[in-house]
């Protein structure tokens, strides 16, 4: 069998409400993976493609996140609408989403700004 062409990893890591990293999956519906499967399958592009849950991504203050590999791609704040554009655009196109495009100054960063003004938005002070 030929090698993944795309492994995409959906965290499905889940945290108490309210806790101050956030939550992937707070539900623990794993819907985010099963649409991923499913728009995966209806797209016929398995084998070459798969989707699976994975543990913490680290990337919490991003979530719900995404890591699509080899292309070592990562996407936060992904929902479930973004489904087709990832498929469409990421996988078969081999274009980034830049509006999901987690960058790289900001992965393993928990001062990203990003996350320091997401946190300003909901009412919490910069640490």
């Amino acid at each position: 069998m030929p090698a993944f062409t795309h492994h995409i990893f959906v965290c499905g890591n889940q945290r108490a409400p309210g806790h101050s990293r956030g939550c992937c999956d707070p539900e623990g519906s794993d819907a985010l993976r099963n649409a991923l499967k499913a728009e995966v399958k209806a797209r016929g592009l398995g084998p070459l493609v798969r989707a699976n849950s994975a543990g913490c991504l680290e990337q919490c203050e991003h979530g719900p996140c995404v890591a699509i590999y080899p292309q070592a791609i990562f996407y936060g704040g992904v929902q479930l609408s973004d489904v087709p554009r990832i498929l469409e655009e990421t996988v078969i196109n081999g274009r980034v989403l830049d509006d999901l495009l987690i960058a790289d100054e900001c992965l393993n960063n928990p001062r990203c700004e990003h996350i320091e003004a997401r946190k300003t938005q909901q009412g919490h002070l910069p640490s």
